[in-house]
């Protein structure tokens, strides 16, 4: 299973970007899918994560507080993907991010959890 992340790129302080991204290869089921953003010097954090539509019952969702009310994240397990629609940009929202999904690729492999190669978010003041 491979992640591609798409949509980085700069932007200006309030602008919106949207990153989308798509898990490819084998996979049975989603537990869940989300994104992490990592700057310089500092270890990686969570930004959002959503389990919506990838279980049956449980649609958790969860945003580092710093994004609540600015981000969106979805998710589509039709299509394997997940995507962060960010609004009103700030610029301590720059970094690289990360889309991180938990897995399983079959029914008896058991679940892991994979990391797309990052995509760089750069909101410019």
């Amino acid at each position: 299973v491979q992640l591609q992340a798409s949509g980085g790129g700069l932007v200006q302080v309030g602008g919106s970007q949207r990153l989308s991204c798509v898990a490819s290869g084998r996979v049975f089921a989603i537990n869940y899918m989300g994104w992490y953003r990592q700057v310089p010097g500092n270890q990686r954090e969570l930004v959002a994560l959503t389990k919506y539509d990838f279980t049956p019952t449980d649609k958790f969702t969860n945003y580092t507080d710093s994004v609540k009310g600015r981000f969106t994240i979805t998710g589509s397990f039709l299509a394997k993907a997940v995507y962060l629609q960010m609004d009103r940009l700030m610029p301590e929202d720059s970094g690289t991010y990360f889309c991180t999904a938990e897995l399983w690729e079959r029914e008896d492999s058991g679940k892991r959890t994979y990391w797309g190669p990052g995509t760089l978010v750069t909101v410019s003041s």
